[in-house]
């Protein structure tokens, strides 16, 4: 499955300002975000499959991509386009039997072996961090920082997305690093302006003089 996005979004209704999240991932696709990732894990099965068709809905409107966390069975039923599974999740390759051979399957990694096991498990793309401090991220320990990330980007035969605490003023560090793309929840999710946090980062990746493009050397 080619991955055709390059800033990927995670929801957290608990960190969007007025405690709406659908109008928040509205203006973050206004913004240029074309992939997102439900993940509201305090839900039950019935309000995540109630939410999840109607942001379904919506990015539909936008030509967006979108993944479930972690259930398969919500993804499938909303017509997601996938999931994405976290290290006690299923493995990968359950879910594309579940799902068919066209659904995206993303996985968390936190370390080499985290990625090496995603990746021979059939997982189409890995979050990998924290790259930076973030409260999101703490219970997985301290950032891993650049180096790791580098490293991973190299070894790495799927596109690899640098997560946590990534933003505008360190995204060109974490892309020189190899990174295919960037995973981020509160840059814009919390933001007082998502449509203009995430044009902030999607620009990034549109060419244009000025711009660096996202098909640098040692990036996949």
């Amino acid at each position: 499955m080619k991955i055709d996005f390059r800033v990927y979004l995670l929801t957290d209704r608990k960190l969007c300002p007025g405690g709406e999240i659908l109008e928040t991932v509205e203006r973050a696709l206004d913004g240029g975000v074309r992939a997102v990732q439900l993940r509201e894990k305090d839900l039950s099965g019935r309000e995540l499959f109630r939410l999840a068709e109607r942001m379904r809905k919506l990015t539909e409107g936008y030509g967006a991509r979108l993944l479930i966390n972690d259930r398969a069975d919500v993804a499938m039923g909303v017509g997601a386009d996938g999931v994405h599974l976290g290290v006690l999740s299923i493995p990968p390759r359950e879910a594309r039997r579940f799902l068919g051979p066209q659904a995206v399957i993303g996985c968390s990694a936190h370390n080499a072996e985290e990625l090496r096991e995603a990746e021979m498990g059939g997982a189409d793309f890995v979050t990998f961090g924290p790259v930076y401090p973030t409260p999101s991220k703490r219970p997985f320990g301290p950032p891993v920082g650049i180096p790791a990330l580098a490293s991973a980007c190299r070894t790495a035969g799927i596109p690899v997305f640098a997560l946590g605490g990534v933003g505008p003023g360190n995204l060109e560090e974490v892309m020189r690093a190899g990174s295919f793309g960037i995973a981020l929840i509160s840059g814009i999710v919390a933001a007082a302006d998502p449509r203009a946090a995430a044009a902030a980062l999607t620009e990034y990746f549109a060419p244009g003089p000025g711009r660096v493009k996202a098909e640098r050397e040692g990036a996949p």
